[in-house]
């Protein structure tokens, strides 16, 4: 394989793609996230490409939710993010790392003027904002430099404030090192002012306000991203600091949320893979007393709890092949369904809203396999879409024919749910199964026109298969629980049974099935192939195949023995039966292996290593090592070169051309 890609025509390919459908220099918008609403206007972070290098840049964006129209509030350089309306919708709070690339920090802007201005900068970058029930104080979550992004969001480590000569050596001091702690601090608008409100000692993951005067906050006391698994939930004075336990859940909490008095605090606790993708039971606790009940969301994972008021919670979540809106009224304690959709979800991890009223109308960034992103709202239980972000070239998805829910039954009886993606043209077809990350994560219908290599194989003539295999979110806590202590184990039938399924349908070409998945896919990429010799070609992303050298040089350890059951230090369990480079001598599969050089959660000797025991068992392989990416390729040019290798490693080894 070439080391330089960019003359040739999948490259080109690739390029053009991504052109057409960004429109780079033109002030299109291509994407959005971040949603806020103030009832009239939706700020969101709008993707506004300029050239095809690095991150795509975003900006602050508003549309008028009954016109449409739509002005670009914000110009950089480089990144503005999250937006968010005062609770009188009269000011604009975001972050921009705009002064130095990656150290964000608050800016407050008049919609209506656009002029924006900097508050006081933290000692640190900031994470994620919230403004006080009153308007008063905005909260921000603190990163200090030298903290590591989690494993969604490309499992980096950010940069320190340090001038220090080439030479001088980097210190791992384990989770106590002084650079990697989050903390909570509070901007006063009355007086411009900035200042601490968590203590030292307390490293916060994530925190919201509770009432004006206190704030809700998941808490570990070491702040390396292992202890994350076992944070706890706190109520935080604002002004002292001082903290006090209301809650040590058995799994994993994310996505707290308070009732205007602060009487009430909404969280979710889930069997967690990565930090940021939360998905499960919703728990509501009386913030005095500590007690705490269940709510009954019909099955659907929570993934988002936003009140409206104290009566009110807005929530939204995932239920099986759906994405689900509802409302949970605290007075009644009845939870009522207000809109779900097999079709549309939202981008990010999992789905956002941003609620319009008590009765659970909503604006939110709408998408689908086929559908481009989309400011849009609910109301009354209907979908409106308010704004596209269609392009005039949104036809090249025409290239998917059809897309499938597909289910079928697991050897031990479970049924796993899958996406199937057809290209135009009769089966049998060459398919390549794509497994998600996590594990506890999932396949939903996200728009193909934000990458690139999905939706150039499927126009080279390949169905794509998008399974959920047990573990998968947006089936319940017991589904999810499946794959815990067990990964490699059962999930690895899950997802062979579904192949055997779609050969036994004549949808799938028995002999030219691919497979491929980054972070849990890639670990279970490099599985499979030791298992089983049926696939013609594997594309192995940000994987992990060695248990025991993942566990003692990746950031997150305890993943490591949550999902195997396992301790490495016992020799001959798990972590040596479950780690795909013991097994390279089974191999037949040529494999592209894909790393990032800077991947703190899956670190680039995974990839290296299986690419060498795969060499010395005389297996065709290839390491490609993108030396400024973590986990995941997600910078320009570098996901278009990505886009452009996958697509060349699975014609060159199973080409799509019909055998009959």
């Amino acid at each position: 394989m070439l080391r330089d890609m960019r003359n040739g025509v999948l490259y080109r390919e690739a390029e053009d793609l991504i052109r057409a459908l960004r429109q780079p220099g033109s002030g299109f918008i291509s994407d959005a996230s971040d949603v806020s609403t103030n009832g009239t206007e939706a700020a969101y972070a709008g993707t506004l490409v300029d050239t095809l290098s690095g991150t795509p840049p975003t900006r602050i964006c508003l549309t008028h939710l009954l016109t449409g129209d739509t002005r670009v509030l914000t110009f950089g350089p480089n990144i503005d993010r999250a937006p968010s309306f005062s609770p009188d919708g009269k000011c604009l709070a975001f972050l921009s790392d705009r002064h130095r690339v990656g150290d964000y920090q608050l800016y407050l802007l008049d919609p209506v003027t656009g002029v924006a201005r900097r508050t006081p900068r933290v000692d640190g970058w900031v994470e994620y904002l919230h403004w006080s029930p009153d308007g008063n104080e905005i909260l921000l979550g603190v990163a200090d430099h030298g903290a590591d992004l989690s494993g969604g969001q490309g499992a980096v480590t950010s940069e320190r404030n340090e001038e220090m000569p080439t030479w001088i050596p980097r210190i791992e001091a384990g989770e106590e090192d002084s650079h990697r702690w989050r903390s909570v601090w509070v901007y006063e608008a009355a007086t411009q002012s900035i200042r601490r409100a968590s203590r030292a000692d307390q490293n916060v993951w994530e925190a919201v306000w509770c009432g004006n005067g206190a704030i809700a906050a998941v808490i570990s006391t070491s702040p390396g991203e292992g202890a994350w698994y076992t944070s706890r939930l706190h109520i935080v004075d604002a002004h002292s600091g001082e903290s006090r336990e209301i809650y040590r859940p058995k799994d994993q909490i994310g996505w707290p949320s308070s009732s205007p008095s602060g009487r009430q605090v909404a969280i979710v606790e889930a069997v967690s893979s990565d930090r940021w993708v939360v998905a499960g039971d919703l728990r509501v606790f009386n913030t005095q007393s500590g007690e705490n009940e269940r709510v009954d969301t019909q099955g659907t994972d929570i993934t988002h709890t936003e009140w409206r008021s104290d009566r009110h919670l807005l929530i939204a979540g995932h239920r099986g092949f759906e994405t689900v809106v509802g409302l949970w009224d605290a007075e009644s304690g009845t939870f009522a369904e207000t809109w779900r959709s097999a079709e549309i979800t939202t981008g990010g991890f999992y789905v956002k809203v941003s609620g319009l009223n008590d009765a659970g109308d909503c604006v939110l960034v709408g998408e689908g396999f086929r559908r481009p992103p989309e400011i849009a709202v609910i109301r009354q239980g209907g979908y409106q879409t308010v704004r596209s972000f269609a392009t005039d070239h949104t036809d090249h998805v025409a290239a998917v024919d059809a897309v499938e829910q597909v289910t079928w039954n697991a050897p031990d009886g479970l049924e796993i749910q899958a996406w199937l993606l057809l290209p135009k043209g009769k089966g049998r077809y060459p398919l390549i199964m794509n497994v998600h990350g996590g594990p506890v994560w999932h396949w939903r219908p996200a728009w193909l026109g934000r990458g690139g290599a999905t939706l150039m194989l499927i126009k080279h003539g390949y169905a794509v298969l998008f399974p959920n295999p047990r573990g998968s979110s947006g089936r319940g806590q017991d589904f999810a629980r499946r794959v815990v202590g067990d990964m490699g184990g059962a999930d690895t039938h899950d997802l062979l049974s579904g192949l055997d399924y779609l050969a036994r349908q004549g949808v799938a070409d028995p002999d030219r099935l691919g497979v491929m998945g980054g972070s849990y896919g890639g670990f279970m990429t490099s599985w499979l192939i030791t298992q089983d010799t049926r696939f013609a070609a594997a594309v192995s992303v940000a994987p992990v195949t060695n248990q025991v050298t993942e566990h003692l040089i990746s950031n997150i350890p305890h993943f490591v023995s949550l999902f195997l059951g396992d301790t490495y230090t016992n020799a001959g369990g798990k972590y040596f039966e479950r780690s795909p480079v013991m097994h390279t001598q089974k191999v037949r599969t040529p494999t592209l292996n894909i790393c990032g050089a800077l991947d703190r959660c899956t670190p680039p000797e995974e990839a290296m290593q299986f690419h060498n025991a795969l060499i010395h068992a005389g297996v065709s392989s290839v390491l490609l090592i993108y030396p400024e990416e973590g986990h995941g390729v997600r910078k320009w040019p570098a996901a278009i070169d990505y886009a452009a290798r996958v697509v060349a490693w699975f014609e060159e080894n199973m080409p799509a051309q019909n055998k009959d």
